[in-house]
């Protein structure tokens, strides 16, 4: 152990969308003498993509991260707790204008790495396309005055209605469980080696449980304060998203890595023909 890790509280970034709002609450809320209490950890918010890059220039300890990342950056994770979905996930969506065998051009929210390459998987394994991917903020009319096709993730997923929409849409987590028979693991708490070790990951496993335990709690705060139906935001929590990891995550993450990592291999080996 570092003397580093061991003086200091970790620095964690979590993610400011809802779905990791059951996994911090014991780190927030939880005020007995619990390991989940907040004094644990230096606690700050960000988008997935941005808590990857404050791993990546040290300046956080451990971070829920998009799952990519932690072969990207060779991370170290905790196997117990992060955010997955088995079936329809509501939160990573692809709308698009034209039939998906014909989308060349897709507009992507950057806030996660894993839902972008997710998106390129099932584009080129179930649909035979290989879209060239643009960056954009979460606006989904301009995104697609830019593009072919539009992916949506996090919040700014959950406030589109797929049925109200003119144009089809895809739900990627449906799409990676129909593929693939697995549930999909879109982040784990990673981090540096030094960090990623038992009490830790004990108080981070015991803030998700705390969490989960109080749903309705967090439906009641957190509906009102990001202007969702709590229709909406509990059944999200309760029937889209998983927090709380087994084998078949793990099977999932390694099926998905090795995936991710054969299309980067096609698309490195296409360019230099």
């Amino acid at each position: 152990m570092t003397p580093q890790a061991s003086s200091v509280r970790p620095r964690v970034c979590a993610v400011s969308y809802l779905n990791t709002v059951p996994l911090v609450w014991g780190l927030l809320h939880n005020t007995t003498r619990d390991p989940a209490q907040r004094d644990t950890f230096d606690l700050r918010f960000a988008v997935p993509s941005a808590c990857a890059d404050q791993l990546a220039s040290g300046e956080a300890d451990i971070g829920i991260v998009p799952l990519i990342e932690t072969a990207r950056q060779k991370l170290d994770y905790f196997p117990t707790c992060g955010i997955a979905s088995h079936g329809p996930v509501r939160s990573i969506l692809l709308v698009s204008k034209v039939p998906y065998r014909e989308i060349k051009t897709l507009a992507t929210d950057s806030g996660s790495r894993t839902s972008v390459m997710l998106a390129r998987i099932i584009l080129a394994e179930k649909f035979g396309c290989e879209p060239r991917v643009v960056s954009h903020p979460p606006d989904l009319a301009a995104m697609l005055g830019l593009a072919d096709a539009a992916l949506l993730i996090g919040d700014a997923a959950l406030r589109v209605d797929p049925a109200a929409l003119p144009f089809e849409s895809l739900d990627l987590g449906e799409q990676w469980t129909d593929l693939t028979g697995l549930p999909m693991v879109f982040a784990v708490w990673a981090g540096r080696p030094e960090f990623i070790r038992e009490p830790f990951g004990d108080a981070l496993a015991a803030s998700c449980r705390y969490g989960l335990a109080r749903i309705e709690d967090i439906v009641r705060e957190e509906a009102p304060r990001r202007g969702m139906p709590e229709t909406l935001v509990r059944d999200y929590l309760t029937r889209n998203i998983q927090f709380e990891f087994s084998t078949p995550h793990q099977t999932a993450i390694d099926t998905y890595l090795d995936r991710a990592a054969a299309l980067e291999r096609t698309m490195v080996t296409g360019m230099s023909l």
